[in-house]
């Protein structure tokens, strides 16, 4: 079963990082199905039936974005409030439809790693500050993972950098 991958860029032409991981990902149309939300609603009205029916097809999905002012991209948040619903992700009658699918984020960060640490410039680390992600999917019973993420893509996003992460993220992906 092919993987589901979520991209959720605002920007996604002018995206370094995000751009070169969805080039390696489609090198494997076998594996993964890319569903780029800006793309698929650019008027920002998700067709909630459609993502339920998406979802409820993978038993892995990523949610791919770039990490900016400590969060998501508005699009993720209002896919999560619309898609994750009562009666269908959670609550007594619902049968979890995303119980025990594999969840994960592909995160490109701005800043340093080093940046994100108890004794760096935010003084929390991305583990940390996605932990309202990993909250939500435990709570639909999903099966979190850890998150992989390319950090430095402001200052220090060098070819080499770039590409080491792309082979780096098919990796993680294919050994969640």
């Amino acid at each position: 079963m092919k993987t589901l991958v979520i991209i959720i860029h605002p920007d996604l032409k002018n995206s370094i990082i995000n751009k070169r991981w969805i080039e390696e990902l489609k090198k494997h149309p076998e594996k993964y199905l890319l569903h780029d939300l800006h793309s698929a609603y650019p008027d920002g009205n998700i067709d909630i039936e459609k993502e339920k029916q998406l979802v409820e097809a993978h038993n892995t999905i990523i949610f791919q974005f770039p990490f900016y002012w400590f969060n998501c991209p508005p699009l993720f948040k209002k896919w999560l409030d619309e898609v994750l619903t009562h009666g269908w992700a959670y609550g007594s009658k619902s049968g979890y439809k995303l119980s025990n699918k594999k969840i994960a984020l592909g995160i490109a960060a701005g800043i340093n790693q080093e940046d994100y640490s108890a004794t760096g410039r935010y003084k929390y680390t991305l583990e940390q500050l996605t932990a309202p992600f990993e909250v939500t999917f435990n709570y639909i019973k999903a099966d979190y993972k850890p998150l992989f993420a390319f950090y430095g893509a402001e200052h220090n996003a060098t070819t080499e950098r770039i590409e080491k992460s792309a082979q780096d993220y098919i990796s993680f992906i294919a050994n969640l």
